[in-house]
């Protein structure tokens, strides 16, 4: 009898260490060469995407001309061609290597977090990452070509389009990234509601200024001054925010029925 109350002691200072040994604080110095060597790991990555990059980088180019329809660019300085596929280059890489970077930086902050918010960053990041992708592939798809072909068709029968190199490729970079960071709406109005800023039907009640601040925010962002592309961009905030203020309501009418049981 004695002997297993003494092995159930023993089992029990045992899960207690488990529990907590994470909950021990490390020192200063240990968390700054903790920190050094992520931030190592992050730039080595980074670095070897870039060198791999250099191989695709013409074919690349390619895929970014493609909603041109035909138009000729023109290379106006020396070395403009080289220094706009060294910008392409380093946004690719940085795209390539961000869900290595973020695990990372999920490694870093990982101890310090309780198991709810364990829980929960993986599958946001995860989702940021999706639909910072799927704000691309939009962007590409639909805002790029609509712009494009607005500027094209507008003064065809003035002027020949013959465009800078280096300034087509800025405007498309600025739609595509500025469109992926759009696309985290839905990711920020979660983080609001699970922190309990805000809630889905608080969301819902603002969408009057949603709705100039998606004209708004569409005009600063879009590098052209269509109507076209803004609209485009201002539906996609507005659908964007709509959807996920409802998935803060279902998240709290998730949460309602089970506190019921």
């Amino acid at each position: 009898m004695v002997n297993n109350d003494n092995q159930k002691s023993f089992n029990n200072v045992i899960n207690w260490k488990n529990n907590n040994i994470e909950d021990i604080e490390m020192p200063l110095t240990e968390h700054l060469d903790e920190l050094k060597q992520r931030s190592l790991f992050s730039m080595g990555f980074f670095t070897i995407i870039c060198i791999s990059c250099f191989s695709v980088v013409k074919p690349l180019i390619k895929i970014l001309q493609a909603p041109a329809m035909g138009v000729k660019f023109l290379q106006f300085a020396p070395g403009e061609y080289f220094f706009v596929s060294i910008k392409i280059i380093l946004y690719l890489s940085l795209v390539i290597s961000s869900p290595f970077i973020l695990y990372q930086l999920f490694l870093f902050i990982l101890p310090g977090m309780t198991n709810t918010e364990k829980k929960t960053i993986l599958p946001i990041t995860i989702s940021s990452l999706i639909l910072f992708i799927t704000g691309i592939s939009f962007g590409y798809c639909i805002l790029v070509p609509a712009a494009l072909k607005f500027f094209i068709e507008y003064g065809t029968d003035i002027v020949e389009p013959l465009w800078s190199f280096e300034q087509y490729f800025e405007f498309i970079l600025v739609i595509l990234v500025s469109t992926g960071f759009v696309f985290q709406i839905p990711i920020i109005q979660y983080l609001l509601g699970f922190f309990g800023l805000f809630t889905g039907k608080q969301m819902l009640g603002l969408w009057k200024y949603v709705i100039v601040l998606s004209t708004i925010v569409s005009a600063i962002l879009t590098p052209s001054t269509d109507p076209i592309t803004q609209s485009l961009l201002s539906f996609a905030f507005i659908s964007l925010y709509l959807a996920g203020a409802s998935l803060v309501i279902f998240i709290e009418n998730n949460k309602t029925l089970i506190k019921n049981e």
